[in-house]
Protein backbone atom coordinates (compact mmCIF):
# COMPACT_ATOMS: atom_id res chain seq x y z
CA UNK A 1 0.00 0.00 0.00
CA UNK A 2 1.12 3.66 -0.39
CA UNK A 3 1.01 6.17 1.57
CA UNK A 4 2.04 9.57 2.51
CA UNK A 5 2.93 12.38 4.86
CA UNK A 6 4.24 16.14 4.83
CA UNK A 7 7.36 17.69 6.94
CA UNK A 8 9.35 20.46 7.61
CA UNK A 9 13.24 19.56 6.92
CA UNK A 10 14.80 20.50 10.36
CA UNK A 11 18.42 19.39 9.43
CA UNK A 12 21.05 16.13 9.80
CA UNK A 13 22.58 14.00 12.10
CA UNK A 14 23.91 10.47 12.62
CA UNK A 15 23.20 7.62 14.63
CA UNK A 16 23.82 4.14 15.68
CA UNK A 17 22.19 0.93 13.83
CA UNK A 18 21.70 -2.55 15.23
CA UNK A 19 25.08 -3.78 12.99
CA UNK A 20 27.09 -0.49 14.84
CA UNK A 21 27.44 1.20 12.14
CA UNK A 22 27.28 5.30 12.35
CA UNK A 23 24.63 5.93 10.18
CA UNK A 24 23.95 9.72 8.47
CA UNK A 25 20.14 10.61 9.04
CA UNK A 26 17.95 13.85 7.82
CA UNK A 27 15.79 14.76 10.16
CA UNK A 28 12.17 15.74 8.94
CA UNK A 29 9.19 16.83 11.43
CA UNK A 30 5.92 15.49 10.57
CA UNK A 31 3.51 16.65 13.65
CA UNK A 32 0.28 18.51 13.29
CA UNK A 33 -0.58 16.64 9.64
CA UNK A 34 -4.44 16.38 9.11
CA UNK A 35 -6.53 15.20 6.15
CA UNK A 36 -8.84 18.19 4.87
CA UNK A 37 -10.40 16.17 2.31
CA UNK A 38 -10.53 13.13 0.51
CA UNK A 39 -10.74 13.45 -3.64
CA UNK A 40 -13.17 10.83 -5.27
CA UNK A 41 -13.66 9.81 -9.16
CA UNK A 42 -17.10 10.25 -8.45
CA UNK A 43 -16.60 13.97 -7.58
CA UNK A 44 -13.24 14.86 -8.49
CA UNK A 45 -12.22 12.56 -11.27
CA UNK A 46 -9.42 10.90 -9.79
CA UNK A 47 -8.25 9.68 -6.01
CA UNK A 48 -6.42 11.74 -3.83
CA UNK A 49 -5.93 13.08 -0.21
CA UNK A 50 -5.47 16.52 0.80
CA UNK A 51 -3.23 16.76 4.20
CA UNK A 52 -2.48 20.12 5.38
CA UNK A 53 0.61 20.46 7.87
CA UNK A 54 1.96 23.03 10.72
CA UNK A 55 -0.85 25.52 12.18
CA UNK A 56 -1.09 29.00 11.26
CA UNK A 57 -2.97 31.81 12.38
CA UNK A 58 -6.42 32.14 11.78
CA UNK A 59 -5.48 36.28 10.70
CA UNK A 60 -3.89 34.97 8.21
CA UNK A 61 -6.23 32.54 6.49
CA UNK A 62 -9.55 34.12 4.19
CA UNK A 63 -12.82 33.14 4.62
CA UNK A 64 -12.84 30.38 2.18
CA UNK A 65 -9.48 28.85 3.67
CA UNK A 66 -11.55 28.81 6.90
CA UNK A 67 -14.70 27.31 5.47
CA UNK A 68 -12.12 24.43 4.44
CA UNK A 69 -10.56 23.70 7.25
CA UNK A 70 -13.78 24.22 9.71
CA UNK A 71 -14.74 20.70 7.90
CA UNK A 72 -11.86 18.94 8.89
CA UNK A 73 -12.29 20.72 12.58
CA UNK A 74 -8.83 22.03 12.68
CA UNK A 75 -6.81 24.75 12.62
CA UNK A 76 -5.93 27.21 9.26
CA UNK A 77 -2.96 25.06 7.67
CA UNK A 78 0.46 26.69 6.15
CA UNK A 79 1.42 24.05 3.74
CA UNK A 80 -1.70 21.80 1.56
CA UNK A 81 -0.85 19.01 -0.50
CA UNK A 82 -2.60 16.37 -2.34
CA UNK A 83 -1.02 12.57 -1.83
CA UNK A 84 -2.44 11.03 -5.31
CA UNK A 85 -2.00 7.13 -6.08
CA UNK A 86 -3.96 4.76 -7.41
CA UNK A 87 -7.52 4.19 -6.13
CA UNK A 88 -6.66 0.72 -5.06
CA UNK A 89 -3.39 1.82 -3.19
CA UNK A 90 -3.93 4.62 -1.34
CA UNK A 91 -3.72 3.70 2.23
CA UNK A 92 -4.85 7.40 3.37
CA UNK A 93 -8.06 7.14 1.16
CA UNK A 94 -9.69 5.47 4.02
CA UNK A 95 -9.05 8.09 6.66
CA UNK A 96 -12.07 10.32 7.65
CA UNK A 97 -11.27 14.43 6.94
CA UNK A 98 -10.42 15.44 10.40
CA UNK A 99 -8.33 12.78 10.92
CA UNK A 100 -4.56 13.00 12.19
CA UNK A 101 -2.21 11.38 9.80
CA UNK A 102 0.96 10.27 11.89
CA UNK A 103 4.50 9.24 11.09
CA UNK A 104 4.19 5.88 12.60
CA UNK A 105 2.75 4.62 9.58
CA UNK A 106 6.55 4.21 7.62
CA UNK A 107 8.04 1.59 8.99
CA UNK A 108 12.21 1.13 9.78
CA UNK A 109 13.75 -0.25 6.40
CA UNK A 110 10.86 0.88 3.95
CA UNK A 111 11.68 2.73 0.78
CA UNK A 112 10.52 6.24 0.40
CA UNK A 113 10.84 9.03 -2.09
CA UNK A 114 11.46 12.82 -0.66
CA UNK A 115 10.42 15.61 -2.73
CA UNK A 116 11.65 19.57 -1.37
CA UNK A 117 12.58 22.32 -3.02
CA UNK A 118 16.48 22.69 -3.66
CA UNK A 119 19.03 25.76 -2.50
CA UNK A 120 18.64 28.52 -4.86
CA UNK A 121 22.30 29.09 -6.27
CA UNK A 122 21.49 32.69 -7.47
CA UNK A 123 22.93 33.04 -11.25
CA UNK A 124 25.63 30.48 -11.98
CA UNK A 125 27.79 30.19 -15.11
CA UNK A 126 27.74 26.97 -17.64
CA UNK A 127 30.40 25.24 -15.74
CA UNK A 128 28.33 25.04 -12.16
CA UNK A 129 25.21 25.22 -13.50
CA UNK A 130 25.45 22.39 -16.11
CA UNK A 131 29.18 20.60 -15.07
CA UNK A 132 30.53 21.66 -18.41
CA UNK A 133 34.42 21.84 -19.11
CA UNK A 134 36.50 24.72 -18.71
CA UNK A 135 38.55 25.64 -21.29
CA UNK A 136 42.99 25.64 -21.24
CA UNK A 137 43.88 27.66 -18.22
CA UNK A 138 47.24 29.15 -20.17
CA UNK A 139 47.94 33.42 -20.49
CA UNK A 140 47.08 33.11 -24.06
CA UNK A 141 44.47 30.42 -24.38
CA UNK A 142 41.58 33.66 -23.82
CA UNK A 143 38.79 30.89 -23.17
CA UNK A 144 38.58 29.50 -19.43
CA UNK A 145 35.05 29.64 -18.04
CA UNK A 146 32.97 30.56 -21.04
CA UNK A 147 30.24 28.18 -22.38
CA UNK A 148 31.38 26.83 -25.49
CA UNK A 149 30.16 26.56 -28.81
CA UNK A 150 26.55 26.89 -29.71
CA UNK A 151 27.05 25.44 -32.92
CA UNK A 152 24.58 26.16 -35.79
CA UNK A 153 21.79 28.02 -34.04
CA UNK A 154 19.08 30.04 -35.72
CA UNK A 155 17.32 31.95 -33.44
CA UNK A 156 15.92 29.47 -31.03
CA UNK A 157 18.30 28.78 -28.03
CA UNK A 158 15.48 26.74 -26.19
CA UNK A 159 17.65 23.69 -24.48
CA UNK A 160 20.97 24.62 -24.57
CA UNK A 161 23.12 25.00 -21.19
CA UNK A 162 23.57 28.22 -20.62
CA UNK A 163 24.35 30.41 -17.56
CA UNK A 164 21.39 31.13 -15.57
CA UNK A 165 19.24 31.03 -12.44
CA UNK A 166 20.99 27.58 -10.42
CA UNK A 167 18.49 25.91 -8.21
CA UNK A 168 15.19 26.67 -6.53
CA UNK A 169 13.77 23.28 -8.26
CA UNK A 170 11.40 21.13 -7.45
CA UNK A 171 13.60 17.69 -6.81
CA UNK A 172 12.64 14.10 -5.78
CA UNK A 173 15.08 11.92 -4.31
CA UNK A 174 13.79 8.37 -4.82
CA UNK A 175 14.74 5.30 -2.55
CA UNK A 176 15.93 6.54 0.87
CA UNK A 177 15.40 4.05 3.80
CA UNK A 178 13.54 5.32 7.05
CA UNK A 179 16.01 4.55 9.77
CA UNK A 180 12.97 5.21 12.65
CA UNK A 181 10.05 7.16 13.81
CA UNK A 182 10.55 9.02 17.00
CA UNK A 183 7.20 8.93 18.54
CA UNK A 184 8.16 11.77 21.31
CA UNK A 185 9.19 14.50 18.80
CA UNK A 186 7.19 12.85 16.14
CA UNK A 187 10.41 13.37 14.02
CA UNK A 188 11.11 11.36 10.89
CA UNK A 189 14.77 9.62 10.46
CA UNK A 190 15.75 8.74 7.04
CA UNK A 191 18.66 7.70 5.83
CA UNK A 192 21.46 10.45 3.64
CA UNK A 193 20.15 13.28 2.52
CA UNK A 194 17.05 15.60 0.99
CA UNK A 195 16.31 18.15 -1.49
CA UNK A 196 16.15 21.46 0.12
CA UNK A 197 17.64 24.17 3.13
CA UNK A 198 17.22 23.41 6.91
CA UNK A 199 13.44 24.04 7.70
CA UNK A 200 12.41 23.57 4.23
CA UNK A 201 8.92 21.82 3.21
CA UNK A 202 9.54 18.31 1.96
CA UNK A 203 6.79 15.80 1.04
CA UNK A 204 7.27 11.96 1.52
CA UNK A 205 5.54 9.69 0.10
CA UNK A 206 6.20 5.62 -0.62
CA UNK A 207 8.68 5.07 -2.96
CA UNK A 208 6.96 4.99 -6.95
CA UNK A 209 9.21 2.18 -7.66
CA UNK A 210 8.64 -0.26 -5.12
CA UNK A 211 4.96 -0.38 -5.40
CA UNK A 212 4.06 -3.41 -7.20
Amino acid sequence: MAKGILGRKLGMTQIWNADGQLVPVTVIDVAQNVVLQQKTVETDGYVATQIGFEDKREKLSNKPELGHVAKANTAPKRFIKEIRFNETLNELAGLAVGSVVSGDMFKAGELIDVTGTSKGKGYAGAIKRHNQSRGPMGHGSMYHRAPGSMGAIKGNMKGKNLPGHMGAEQVTVQNLAVVAFDTEREVLLVSGSVPGPNNGLVVVKTAIKSIK
